[in-house]
């Protein structure tokens, strides 16, 4: 005797509406497996940055303990960096699985200063920690969807040479996608051009360590000691900057000569007997409402994306995190670990005036990359001694190494790496 049919028989038309029904599930649940990762960061990310008030406290712009000390102040910025997730705030995470994106060796565009591997660095930690916000998880750095991104754009880093190995280290991220025969790299003066001839599309950097003009221009020839400043004249630099549709500015480094920095009133071609000193917190304040007013004027927010990155800290003495006294970042081979560390290397009262200055800005706004705290970490991650030495190694120097290591500087593959992962997610979800 035949079984009866689990279910009822069913007329053609409504065998292919079944039948399309199952196809549209299935193809649904294929997208999500393929793409869960995605999806989890997306679901599990709100990114909501778009408050001046929680920029300014909640985003690192302070130390840690300044922010408890402020929090009364700061209810109305609280309340808002509780409805998103703060990719700033978070830990290091050991991770050799997907660590580090690329190898020293595999990206020819990184210079000699930044290649530690090549100049004798006996380990390789350093190249395999994972930032992980608290509240949420990174996306997933993809170097096709970037360059779809960048397709027929111009990104731009502005700077000293801080963000110059972030330009570097973006390079280096996307090339590897990139045949051999549509990729370029050329300088000229103070531009570098990296070019993505199928995308339209090219990641430059320029040097302007001030930003504003200055007597440390020349891209070769600026170690000068006795640095002077217009605080006021950008249009120098900045008309290298009109057209580009993602700008990344820097700069903090060279203002740190001193309390006191020269200001010129007149032209560089002149006299040059107008000639001030200033307080450095005042003449970078100025430096930074020139540059934010040219944003204002230059960039249109409908089609283009403004950043400013943070302070970059130093770690030049081992006992702002209880090591050896007489120590520096020598021979660091991991991340500190106390997350409200903040180190005296860098100066909070100019990320004060970062605060303040953006905080203030008209729009289009610009977008802080706030990398300060997050660095302040990683004193394992300097070139220290590892690093194409520019001027002869005296013999004390050979004898006593921690002398002449760079506590400046980041190896690549390393720490900017993560820079760019946040440039990233901010490029993909603004607010």
């Amino acid at each position: 005797m035949k079984s009866p049919p689990l279910l009822p028989s069913l007329s053609p038309q409504r065998k292919r509406r079944l039948s399309s029904h199952l196809f549209v599930f299935s193809l649904v649940v294929v997208v999500f497996v393929l793409y869960s990762e995605d999806f989890s960061c997306i679901l599990g990310s709100h990114f909501h940055y778009s408050r001046r008030a929680e920029q300014i406290t909640r985003a690192g712009l302070l130390p840690p303990r300044d922010i408890i000390e402020e929090k009364e102040a700061s209810v109305e910025a609280a309340a808002a960096a509780e409805e998103g997730c703060d990719i700033f705030a978070g830990e290091w995470v050991y991770d050799e699985r997907s660590r580090p994106h690329y190898g020293e060796e595999e990206c020819p565009y990184i210079q000699p200063q930044l290649t530690c591997q090549a100049h004798g660095r006996p380990d390789t930690g350093y190249q395999h920690w994972r930032w992980q916000p608290r509240a949420c998880s990174l996306p997933s750095f993809n170097a096709t969807l970037m360059l779809e991104k960048l397709r027929g754009k111009r990104m731009m880093f502005v700077g000293d040479s801080l963000n110059r190995g972030q330009f570097v280290s973006m390079v280096c991220l996307l090339h590897r996608v990139i045949p051999e025969n549509a990729k370029s790299m050329e300088s000229l003066g103070s531009l570098t051009v990296f070019r993505a001839k199928e995308y339209n599309a090219s990641i430059e950097f320029y040097w302007a360590p001030f930003l504003v003009e200055s007597n440390s221009d020349n891209a070769v020839v600026h170690r000068i000691t006795d640095r002077i400043v217009r605080a006021g004249s950008i249009m120098k630099h900045a008309r290298h900057w009109e057209g580009a549709d993602v700008l990344v500015f820097n700069t903090y480094l060279w203002w740190m000569a001193g309390s006191k920095i020269k200001i010129l009133r007149g032209s560089f071609e002149g006299d040059m007997k107008n000639i001030t000193e200033m307080v450095t917190e005042d003449a970078y304040k100025i430096a930074l409402r020139r540059t934010t007013k040219w944003v204002n004027k230059n960039m249109d927010p409908r089609t283009t994306r403004v950043f400013f990155v943070t302070m970059s800290p130093s770690h030049p003495s081992s006992k702002e995190w209880g090591g050896d006294p007489d120590g520096n970042c020598y021979n660091e081979t991991r991340p500190i670990t106390d997350a409200a560390y903040w180190g005296t290397g860098t100066s909070k009262s100019m990320m004060r005036v970062i605060g303040e200055v953006l905080g203030a800005a008209r729009a289009p706004p610009v977008t802080l990359l706030n990398i300060t705290q997050l660095s302040e970490y990683r004193k394992d991650a300097h070139t220290q001694i590892y690093k194409k030495q520019w001027n002869p190694l005296t013999p004390e120097q050979i004898a006593n190494p921690r002398s002449y290591a760079d506590c400046i500087h980041w190896c690549l593959p390393g720490l900017q790496d993560t820079w760019n992962e946040l440039l990233y997610a901010k490029l993909f979800f603004p607010n």
